[in-house]
């Protein structure tokens, strides 16, 4: 009967230390947290509204990297324009100063006040342009965003109503 207890209690001893040794984590389980993670995420049932939140999530992705594009292309536009109008300006300049030589200095001085004045209009005109432009381009961004947003208020909407 001794020995029948022993047995007992060897097998009790024996079992428990292997429910603790598949229960205990291991060092490099511990070290690695994610492991098994991808198997578990690709078993996962994505059907219904995980998959929709997922998808939801990439539209809104989607729709923030084309309104960056837009932006983009609008800083773009606005950097060649201004440089296509400091490339004018700078050119309306040489040509008024070759043509200055040789002649009476206050033709000269009434020549450099017009030009002045033509060119501080212009700046003001090319200033408002380049703003339209910016405007434009942010506007344009902007929309795409908001038609996101609307879409996501119309999901929302729609399952509300479902219950």
């Amino acid at each position: 009967m001794a020995t029948a207890k022993k047995a007992a209690a060897k097998k009790t001893t024996a079992s428990s230390t292997a429910s603790a040794k598949t229960a205990m984590p291991t060092a490099a389980d511990m070290l690695n947290p994610l492991k098994g993670m991808a198997d578990k995420l690709q078993n996962l049932n994505l059907t219904g509204g995980a998959g929709k939140l997922l998808e939801s999530g990439r539209k809104d992705l989607a729709a923030l990297m084309q309104a960056n594009e837009k932006s983009y292309q609008g800083l773009q536009t606005v950097v060649q324009r201004q440089t296509e109008m400091i490339k004018s300006a700078i050119a309306e300049w040489q040509t008024a100063a070759k043509a200055m030589p040789g002649k009476d200095p206050k033709e000269n001085l009434a020549k450099l006040d017009e030009l002045g004045r033509q060119s501080f209009q212009r700046a003001i005109d090319d200033i408002k342009e380049l703003a339209n432009l910016a405007a434009k381009s942010q506007a344009d961004a902007f929309d795409v965003v908001r038609q996101r947003i609307q879409a996501n208020v119309d999901e929302v909407t729609k399952l509300l109503q479902r219950k």
